[in-house]
């Protein structure tokens, strides 16, 4: 491997590398002072990156959407192809929500801004952040085409030099249900660029550095060695694992995972997956990529943060036209149904191997999303998304957190918040008992949420979600969790990835799913199942029947 370049001492690189993630924190801190809905503001459904002049990643804020860091080079790198390097000017902006080009679906809207320093383009600061609304389907799981799904926008300046594009804002605006939340978190993004090209022009004043290019390099040096020797501890060989999720109706969705470890190099491949169908559940490659290579970062490297080296050692392949690769115009809004599976793929296909490393399913993979939309009573319109997890998987030496969603980091936010947005009223939102998986360390629990609309008229419910049919699998002897349910209040069952009209008055209530259990679970310490017994996450039932607890 290159050794790092001698005008970086270690010590020097590490100020280094902190304050230009400082600098991304900052920009992220503007962008949710700014932002005008809850899914940015209080569900951190967001992530802002700093990058080179190649458009490659030096950091990333530390709370944001791993894959949105992980696809947002990709993006930029599409975004140069369009409009050279040569063509870019102090002020402009450029932005897309294609989902081949970007994060998959179109919801997410990625914006660059270019950074000069002393008249020389030196890198580039973007933002993703998910919509409130896109317009068509607004965001839901049983579209045919990506036509329905929403508005698209091809690679476009929505600023020039600090002048707005007023067609693209008017044509946004002009097709979508709440232009406000719309177009002031589109403003907020473009805020937190700004934040960040100021701020890495003064970290090149202080430093007296030329450009990031040198920086930059020596980053992504580090990261690829850290990442190459944690690879290279696993052993070498081919290791298999097949996930089967709920899918769309007759449509199981199988996903097939080959990890091969070569060295100090892994390859995922993903042939035998289900092919792509004609619902929303399809995951573009970027998105595939992304989740594949973030799950392997989290277990082998954890500590080190992520820029664009972290994954050059690993390659993600999958077959075109099936459900991680597929083609345009396939509907693509509900991508997560699917991309959050990899994560699980890949961990029980390792766990044989690197068994003190890998945690059980998660049952908030795929995360389980009711989006509500109609008028309030004064006559404006809502769209709001309940933000809410599952248990996460047990870990080799502890139990799940409870409703803590993995792979994807999106927060659930305040209930107070959410209310005060929508006519919307959350009558109960409590831990769910024996949800979580038992194993020697249990599943985290998932919850049990229950709504109720108050709006004058009826609304739009629609549901994205999966482990009805084919809960969170345990890991080396451990048992799966709780399925996931959704039900109205007269005991009716709606289709889980349906679009769905609500009366008022109506409640709907919703049973996150909860986590795999790790281990046996007759091997779980006596004591943790009486705690567990105590605190109400287990049943007396359950404690006898899976951790043979004795009265």
């Amino acid at each position: 491997m290159p050794e790092t370049p001698p005008q970086f001492d270690p010590i020097t690189l590490e100020i280094y590398w902190n304050r230009l993630i400082s600098i991304a924190d900052e920009a992220a801190t503007g962008l949710l002072r700014t932002a005008f809905s809850t899914i940015v503001r209080e569900s951190n459904d967001f992530a802002t990156v700093l990058m080179d002049r190649n458009g490659d990643s030096v950091s990333e804020n530390t709370g944001g959407i791993a894959s949105f860091s992980c696809i947002l080079p990709k993006t930029t790198k599409a975004f140069l192809e369009k409009f050279p390097a040569g063509t870019w000017r102090p002020g402009d902006a450029v932005v897309t929500n294609d989902p081949w080009l970007a994060t998959g679906h179109l919801p997410d809207f990625t914006v660059v801004s270019p950074i000069f320093h002393r008249g020389a383009l030196v890198g580039f600061a973007g933002s993703i952040s998910h919509s409130p609304d896109v317009g068509g389907s607004l965001w839901s799981a049983d579209c045919r085409e990506l036509f329905e799904e929403g508005i698209r926008i091809l690679p476009t300046r929505l600023l020039r030099e600090g002048r707005w594009n007023e067609g693209l804002t008017e044509l946004l605006a002009g097709n979508v249900r709440v232009p406000r939340q719309t177009l002031g978190d589109l403003e907020a993004q473009v805020v937190a660029n700004d934040v960040a090209v100021r701020r890495v022009a003064e970290f090149l004043e202080d430093t007296g550095l030329p450009d990031l290019q040198g920086l930059s390099e020596a980053l992504a040096e580090r990261a690829d060695r850290a990442m190459r020797r944690a690879i290279a501890e696993v052993p070498d060989g081919t290791y298999h694992s097949v996930v089967e999720a709920d899918g769309f109706d007759e449509h199981v969705t199988r996903i097939a995972c080959a990890v091969t470890v070569a060295g100090d190099t892994m390859h995922i491949d993903y042939a035998g997956t289900s092919p792509q169908i004609d619902r929303g559940i399809n995951c573009v490659l970027n998105y595939t990529h992304a989740y594949s290579v973030y799950p392997v970062k989290c277990a082998l490297d954890p500590f080190t943060p992520r820029n664009e080296g972290s994954y050059r050692a690993i390659t993600v392949a999958a077959p075109e036209r099936s459900i991680l690769n597929p083609v345009y115009p396939a509907p693509c809004s509900a991508r997560q149904l699917t991309g959050h599976l990899l994560a699980g793929a890949i961990y029980q296909a390792l766990a044989p191997v690197m068994p003190d490393k890998v945690i059980a399913d998660c049952g908030g993979a795929p995360t389980m999303r009711a989006l509500f939309s109609g008028r309030k009573a004064d006559g404006d319109p809502f769209s709001q998304v309940l933000f809410a997890s599952g248990g996460m998987g047990a870990a080799p030496h502890k139990d799940g957190m409870a409703t803590t969603a993995f792979p994807t980091n999106v927060g659930a936010g305040s209930i107070e918040a959410y209310e005060s947005v929508a006519p919307i009223v959350v009558w109960k939102k409590r831990l769910r008992p024996d949800s979580g998986g038992p194993g020697t360390f249990r599943g985290g629990p998932g919850q049990e949420v229950e709504l109720e609309l108050r709006s004058p008229g009826p609304a739009r419910l629609s549901l994205l979600s999966d482990r009805h049919q084919h809960p969170a699998g345990g890991v080396l002897g451990g048992l799966p969790g709780a399925p996931s349910v959704i039900r109205f209040a007269d005991g009716t069952k709606p289709h889980p990835k349906s679009r769905t009209t609500v009366e008022p008055g109506q409640r709907v209530t919703l049973l996150y799913a909860g986590g795999g259990g790790y281990g046996d679970p007759r091997q779980r310490d006596r004591e943790a199942v009486k705690a567990d017994l105590r605190d109400g996450y287990v049943s007396a039932e359950s404690a006898r029947r899976d951790y043979g607890l004795e009265d």
